[in-house]
């Protein structure tokens, strides 16, 4: 458990200068946008001395390296800024859209693993067989085809001549469905909660579940000619035991690497898929805010995904080292 416990915090240290890249990167990267926030905001016919008086305002006549230091002055405090067009805290408009884009990535990465295991393993156990060739067909299928593209022939297919689930939007989010339904016994809400959900998750976790099962298919393959599996099975062991407990187990690590990838590429990835859907995560606000200039609210967003990308990625080290605790040496 000590072990464990200094291996978590290197990695958190080793966080900070990591963090510290990523908002240095994504300040001059936003900064090299074409556009003037002031003009945008105040129109192409305002003066030129509204327009002046704006950018003094906003602090846009700085040099580069002191608006620099003052975003990450107020980064450290915890303050993203002040979003120019809707003059609200950008702290406050993401946290009222982040829950929506992580009960998307959740459902998607779900959605994923429970199609891409067991997928896998079949494929593994039923090497070249029709499974196995079907598995794979889906796999590619799955890699290959765009997100828009497949959320469109969602919406076409379930939503338009079915008629089975709504296309757009976001019904009560699924804590408090939840909670109604426990506290009152009314499920009505928590039905039409999953139902607005299943579409943009099923889209945005489907590529995922095609990569997932490929890697799981070759892990799989890898571990099962190992000897200890072969002498589980000569032990007399049964087939399902060996397959979950012998073979699975010690073929998790990479699988936990894509997994993790996976999931931090869903939170920075799902800006297609909550554009196609009228999602209101904020991936939408991002789009929103790109499209306004609105460079605190943009910088902001932006600084989470890769923050929450980068806290995955901690997660996944965390979890080697419980799944092999030669990591933590």
């Amino acid at each position: 458990m000590g072990l464990l416990a200094t291996y978590v915090g290197k990695r958190m240290l080793q966080l900070i200068p990591v963090l510290l890249g990523i908002s240095v990167i994504v300040f001059f990267l936003l900064h090299m946008i074409p556009g003037d926030p002031a003009l945008v905001l105040l129109g192409q016919d305002a003066p030129p001395s509204e327009v002046e008086r704006l950018r003094n305002i906003l602090g846009l006549n700085e040099p580069l390296y002191v608006q620099l230091f003052v975003f990450l002055k107020h980064l450290a405090t915890g303050n993203l800024g002040r979003s120019i067009f809707q003059d609200e805290p950008v702290s406050k408009l993401i946290m009222t859209h982040l829950p929506a884009t992580l009960e998307l990535a959740i459902a998607a990465m779900i959605i994923a693993l429970l199609i891409a295991i067991p997928l896998g393993i079949l494929s593994a156990v039923k090497q070249f067989s029709w499974l196995d060739y079907a598995n794979m067909f889906f796999a590619q299928i799955g890699v290959s085809m765009p997100v828009f593209w497949m959320g469109m022939l969602l919406i076409i297919a379930f939503s338009v001549q079915l008629n089975w689930l709504p296309s757009f939007g976001r019904g009560e989010p699924l804590t408090e469905a939840l909670e109604t339904a426990v506290s009152t016994g009314n499920v009505y809400d928590l039905v039409f909660s999953l139902k607005k959900l299943l579409l943009p998750a099923f889209t945005l976790g489907i590529t995922s579940a095609a990569l997932i099962t490929r890697m799981v298919r070759s892990t799989m393959l890898e571990v099962l000619k190992e000897d200890y599996v072969r002498t589980a099975e000569a032990k007399g062991v049964s087939t399902f035991k060996v397959i979950m407990k012998h073979a699975f187990r010690n073929a998790l690590i990479p699988v936990i690497t894509i997994v993790g990838l996976q999931f931090g590429g869903m939170l920075g990835g799902a800006i297609v898929t909550e554009t196609i859907f009228a999602w209101p995560g904020i991936g939408r606000l991002a789009i929103t805010a790109i499209s306004q200039r609105d460079f605190p609210v943009i910088q902001g967003t932006v600084f989470v995904v890769a923050f929450m990308f980068a806290i995955t990625n901690l997660i996944v080290d965390i979890l080697y080292a419980v799944v092999n605790p030669k990591i933590q040496q």
